[in-house]
């Protein structure tokens, strides 16, 4: 897959992502101006919140990866492992584009989660 492609799939998911998160914040703003009937209703209604803020938080860190390797594109950097500059194995780009690490540097980081690498 080309520079180009790689751009256009994270521009393209990038896209989605602000999208979504704007329906959510959409979704949570009328789950508040809801009125909560009973207690019961007050539990399932917080519940929903939770879930929805989860989500809004698993959104918000794929969109910051998305926008971080579309920097990379920029600054001609993409598909290099930021903690030692070698090539990101080609499957591991395709199944992920936004990774900036290799395998065996997210494979060490993923083992000591306390560990930060330092990127180039």
């Amino acid at each position: 897959m080309s520079q180009v492609q790689y751009k256009q799939r994270l521009l393209d998911l990038e896209r989605d992502l602000v999208a979504r998160m704007a329906r959510e914040a959409d979704l949570g703003r009328e789950q508040t101006h809801q009125g909560v009937g009973d207690f019961g209703d007050a539990g399932v209604a917080e519940e929903d919140a939770s879930a929805d803020f989860n989500e809004t938080e698993r959104d918000s860190a794929m969109l910051r990866q998305v926008q971080d390797a579309l920097r990379r594109i920029e600054a001609g950097t993409f598909g290099l492992c930021t903690v030692d500059g070698k090539p990101i194995e080609a499957e591991r780009l395709a199944a992920s584009p936004w990774v900036p690490y290799c395998l065996e540097h997210q494979t060490l980081l993923e083992a000591d989660a306390g560990h930060r690498f330092p990127t180039l």
